[in-house]
């Protein structure tokens, strides 16, 4: 059946709308995020000062702070992609065994995604706490009286470590959602067949489970990595960045410097990283499709 002209401009007609908005708050924000890189700009006169890439050339170069938080970013990606999504994986499967109250704890493991970063950094902030802390006193009730006033987020060893335990427990209900919707579609008769050739349960991850869910657990590592590289409000809400800098990822930086009113340079800052995510993304999809193939 051919489409006539008016029917598909009817058809335009209705993306218009989600065009209109996409072209205004994103397309035109990352424009002019891009051209004000090349600017030296305070943001708030009207006079910019063109200064080319060189605010891009001192980024690169000159300001180990910022690769500093990369690093850290980095650190915090790694043990989201391994520990947080081990542990969602794990218990997507439990849950998938059609156990006793699954919808329960669906409820359970998808409540600390849902919760708002800033109040969650806050909590956590006090069960960390030297003086008074939740953590300090559990510790100390089981023996470990070294930890009676340890101050977890004002050491340097373990500030970074324990923002990324926070940022984990509140980020794998995500995975475990998709995991277990991406297990929910793999046929049962495969499974069934399995066991009559005599596959154990250990076989049947490896040979069933394991490849058909590659194209789901790709898309959860890729959110999992611009999740945790972007993460800002955890850590704001519990360090600002502090002690002495070594819990800053590039979020905080590009902030602390627009606080300061380098927005120029901020901007520029924020560009780079964002050229970071997309290589990052797209290796990422590159070598699951390339492991997907090998098999």
């Amino acid at each position: 059946m051919k489409i006539t002209p008016i029917e598909k401009t009817q058809n335009f007609c209705f993306i218009i709308p989600a065009l209109v908005l996409f072209l205004i708050f994103s397309l035109y924000p990352i424009l002019r995020t891009f051209q004000l890189s090349f600017f030296q700009w305070n943001g708030i006169d009207k006079d910019m000062l063109w200064v080319g890439f060189a605010q891009y050339k001192h980024i690169l170069f000159n300001n180990p702070a910022f690769w500093k938080s990369m690093l850290n970013a980095g650190y915090i990606t790694i043990l989201a992609l391994t520990l947080q999504n081990g542990l969602a994986l794990l218990l997507a499967l439990l849950v998938n065994k059609n156990i006793k109250g699954e919808n329960i704890y669906r409820t359970i493991f998808f409540l600390p995604p849902v919760l708002s970063g800033v109040v969650v950094g806050l909590i956590w902030k006090f069960v960390y706490d030297g003086n008074f802390g939740i953590l300090n006193y559990w510790l100390t009730s089981l023996g470990f009286t070294n930890f009676a006033d340890f101050a977890w987020l004002s050491e340097i060893k373990t500030a970074l470590s324990s923002v990324a335990v926070v940022h984990m427990w509140k980020g794998f209900g995500y995975g475990f959602i998709i995991l277990l919707a991406g297990l929910q579609t793999i046929p049962v008769d495969l499974y069934e067949a399995a066991e009559v050739d005599g596959a154990d349960a250990w076989q049947q991850f490896k040979n069933i489970t394991f490849p058909l869910l590659i194209p789901i657990i790709t898309i959860v590592m890729i959110l999992t990595i611009l999740g945790s590289m972007q993460v800002f409000d955890l850590i704001y809400s519990m360090t600002r960045g502090g002690p002495a800098g070594h819990t800053h990822v590039p979020i905080t930086k590009i902030y602390e410097y627009m606080s300061n009113g380098e927005f120029g340079y901020s901007t520029a800052m924020a560009v780079i990283f964002g050229i970071v995510l997309l290589v990052v993304s797209f290796a990422q999809i590159y070598l699951s499709k390339k492991f997907n193939y090998d098999r």
